[in-house]
């Protein structure tokens, strides 16, 4: 937790998330929810249109949480149904403009804000989340945030979906990267709940309509389902729906069709100031924290039901900090955070500061907002981890996190695994399945004269802690590619992708070839795309 800002929060953000808030919901809860946030969804509205001319633009287009990209295009459509966004998409088409979509403008990098957009569907207004008795599964609009969907199916139903802890964070492209949050050791990552998804596509006419692929088998346009299930966002089309069900559910209780929610959250924050850390304690510590995560990711584990997320801040930031979670209701719950926490500083010499807290859950999640405080600059790198760092990694942390710098880094470990790598790498297109812990670098700050030099920093130390596999994580036995929804156009980039693995191959190892015969069939035109898309076959 950097000192300026408070980091809790980007569990598996992504690209085209997140908007204001409204609400609508149904079951009775609604009279809560209702309560808790003003404004609802507007029935019967129209597509509205702003152009460059309209004093709305500079608001939607600089909507976007990475201040490095400001997007120019000709208009915004803020759209409230499928049906207008087919419209806007036909005439983006027809007009030969270059089409972007825009959820919750959560993306790391500046595809939205790409000069070469042209057309911005901003999903923002489309935020209903309703059960859908007809396919028994939860019906989410992709503009709803996390936030409005925990609290609506924790209001009127009990269950919940294992995804980010940032409320602020809308569906959209969280759940196309696999977004993933403090359930998913238990529960898997949120696409694993997934049952269907409706999309507006074009054809290789040009013409755009909707189509709805499910989770069934049987259902000829499964493999479109598929490529939602952890394919990234801006690739296929435009996602107008989602619905949610377990695998394995029965019945037509709603209550029992997703996982059930905790009762109450229990949350511990550990904290090691950088004036008491020697090198000697600082390895000690990774390399505890990865050992033990080697031992205790099975999905059979009692420790399944944990989350932590180590902030390892830069010596700027003034201290490096663990957050664990875990269900308050678990039988021994605290017993086994004690246990945790003990294991990571044996042998270390030091003794961390400790606070522990309870709350409700929902007032716990919902506290998890990310306030930058004007620190909206920023560049991030992501990892996967199949065994804890080497020595010499260790060691290239401490050099780079300890130096006296004027930069806001961190490294950030997730605690991973668990119910996650129970799923084979193939039956979605999430394909890292055998990772424990997963790695998010970050560099955030304000001033643009700035961007160089963070940016560098960042480059550097992801290059020199890879160095062994060409400076980025290859998929192999010691580290699983990267997570999509940490989208770095780097990777692209021979000068610091020198590993000779293609950048897809990071995201989605062997599951590109199918994601791209998808790409083929429904996107033959290459209509939605960026730096990172999904490319055509040939």
């Amino acid at each position: 937790m950097s000192t300026q800002f408070t980091r809790r929060g980007f569990l598996g953000s992504a690209a085209a998330v997140g908007g204001a808030t409204a609400w609508t919901v149904n079951g009775p809860g609604a009279a809560l929810a209702r309560a808790a946030e003003p404004g609802n969804r507007v029935p019967g509205a129209e597509t509205v249109t702003v152009g460059r001319d309209d004093p709305r633009y500079q608001d939607l287009v600089s909507r976007g949480f990475n201040g490095r990209f400001r997007g120019r295009p000709d208009a915004v459509h803020l759209v409230h149904s499928a049906d207008q966004v087919v419209d806007v998409v036909n005439k983006a088409v027809q007009g030969g403009r270059r089409v972007a979509v825009r959820s919750g403008g959560h993306c790391f990098e500046g595809f939205v804000d790409d000069p070469a957009v042209r057309a911005v569907i901003d999903m923002s207004q489309m935020r209903e989340v309703s059960y859908d008795p007809r396919r028994r599964a939860f019906a989410v609009e992709p503009g709803a945030t996390l936030g409005e969907v925990y609290r609506t199916l924790y209001l009127n139903w009990g269950v919940t979906l294992p995804a980010g802890v940032c409320p602020q964070v809308g569906v959209g492209g969280h759940v196309l990267g696999g977004g993933y949050g403090p359930l998913s050791r238990r529960e898997g990552v949120v696409t694993d709940h997934l049952y269907a998804v409706e999309v507006v596509v074009v054809d290789k006419a040009g013409r755009a309509r909707r189509v709805v692929a499910t989770r069934e088998e049987s259902d000829p346009n499964h493999d479109l389902w598929w490529a939602h299930t952890g394919g990234g966002g801006g690739n296929f089309g435009v996602v107008t729906r989602y619905w949610f069900r377990s695998p394995g559910a029965t019945g037509d209780d709603p209550a029992k069709l997703l996982p059930k929610a905790p009762g109450s959250s229990l949350r511990y924050v550990v904290t090691w100031q950088w004036s008491d850390l020697t090198e000697r304690a600082f390895s000690r510590i990774l390399a505890n924290h990865g050992e033990w995560h080697m031992r205790n990711s099975d999905a059979r584990s009692p420790y399944a039901v944990m989350h932590s997320v180590f902030y390892l801040n830069n010596r700027a930031g003034g201290q490096i900090v663990l957050e664990v979670q875990i269900d308050g209701g678990v039988a021994g719950a605290e017993g086994l955070v004690d246990n945790y926490v003990g294991a990571l500083g044996e042998g270390v010499g030091l003794k961390p500061a400790v606070e522990r807290t309870a709350e409700p859950w929902l007032r716990a999640t919902l506290a998890n907002r990310y306030d930058t405080a004007g620190y909206d600059r920023t560049k991030s790198k992501g990892a996967y981890l199949r065994k804890p760092w080497s020595g010499p990694q260790i060691a290239t942390l401490y050099r780079h996190l300890s130096a006296d710098s004027q930069i806001w880094g961190e490294v950030s470990l997730y605690s991973y695994g668990g119910k996650v790598n129970s799923v084979p790498e193939t039956a979605t297109a999430t394909a890292q399945r055998a990772s424990v812990v997963k790695v998010w670098m970050s560099v955030t700050w304000k001033d643009a004269a700035q961007d160089d030099a963070n940016v560098q920093w960042l480059r550097e130390l992801y290059r020199d802690v890879f160095a062994e596999t060409g400076g980025v994580p290859v998929p192999g036995d010691a580290t699983e590619g990267t997570f999509i929804n940490y989208p770095d156009i780097d990777l692209l980039d021979p000068k610091w992708n020198t590993s000779g693995v293609p950048w897809h191959t990071l995201y989605y190892k062997g599951n590109y070839p199918r994601l791209q015969q998808v790409k083929a069939r429904w996107d033959p035109r290459d209509t939605f795309r960026h730096a990172l898309s999904v490319r055509l076959p040939g």
